[in-house]
């Protein structure tokens, strides 16, 4: 079996302080052994900005795809970073979501031929959000006493996941389920991802193109692990995006288990070349 080798996909839209807090996370993994690239949904030159200083002092290779804003295109922008990626396993992470030290060397533990890993989070309240990206906290040095705190007051939605952690072991379901289904922790062998023809781009609007698939991954054969109490990362707290698109995409999930559907209708495949390499040139 060839060696895990791992690009960490980050998607990101127009929220330069939660990135970077993200990206220094990344900086500070106890595994430096991956790249990281900005998968890049038409942000602004606050974000260009951001990600060029980030570059400049970056202890790893780190990369920015970017393509132009025509609404929610994340599961594009996902593609676009696959296609730029190296790695033979990817780990996509949303640009809000902070990992832990750990969060690398875990997902290289968790990495298992035919199965992919669908990650944990911890949600932090708009206060604890706030305080973070404000005073640069690192909240990798909560101690448990802070954790504690945090959980009691609401700033964490929970804290055991935070304070133990559980071997690869009955991680695996032998059936389709959508719990904690999330592109935000994420990771997928990049010939599996070639298999389904990744991310399907004819999702319009937000939700759900992450459980799609995951489904159709499921379809073609492949096992899906849970991540939890190995994986988590704290999410940053957002206001919640507009989800008119939600139930019918829902509901085209649903048929597309049903009729055991493998491969997107648009994805990896259907990008040119042109556009692959126009997302790598960046707007100044």
């Amino acid at each position: 079996m060839s060696a895990v080798t791992i690009s960490l996909i980050i998607t990101t839209y127009n929220r330069p302080d939660a990135l970077t807090a993200v990206v220094e996370a990344c900086f500070a993994q106890s595994d430096l052994g991956y790249e990281i690239i900005i998968a890049d949904d038409g942000s602004g030159h606050n974000t260009r900005q951001a990600v060029a200083a980030l570059q400049a002092r970056a202890p790893l290779p780190l990369r920015h795809v970017w393509q132009e804003d025509k609404g929610f295109r994340a599961a594009r922008a996902r593609n676009l970073g696959t296609l730029a990626a190296k790695g033979n396993y990817i780990i996509f992470l949303d640009g809000d979501c902070i990992p832990q030290r750990n969060f690398i060397s875990q997902h290289r533990k968790l990495a298992q031929r035919g199965h992919l890993v669908s990650g944990s989070r911890v949600l932090l309240s708009e206060a604890a959000t706030r305080r973070t990206l404000e005073h640069h906290l690192d909240l990798h040095r909560l101690s448990l006493m802070d954790k504690l705190r945090w959980r009691l007051r609401g700033d964490l939605n929970k804290v055991l996941q935070l304070l133990m952690s559980w071997p690869d072991w009955k991680r695996t379901s032998t059936r389709f389920t959508w719990r904690r289904i999330k592109s935000c922790n994420l990771a997928v062998w990049r010939a599996d991802l070639e298999l389904v023809n990744g991310f399907d781009e004819s999702f319009v609007g937000w939700g759900h193109e992450d459980a799609d698939l995951v489904v159709r991954l499921f379809n073609a054969g492949v096992m899906r692990k849970d991540g939890a109490f190995a994986t988590e990362v704290f999410h940053l707290w957002h206001k919640e995006t507009k989800r008119d698109q939600a139930g019918s995409n829902r509901a085209v999930v649903r048929q597309r288990a049903i009729d055991r559907c493998t491969r997107a209708v648009r994805g990896l495949q259907q990008q040119q070349p042109a556009d692959v390499a126009a997302a790598q040139i960046v707007p100044q």
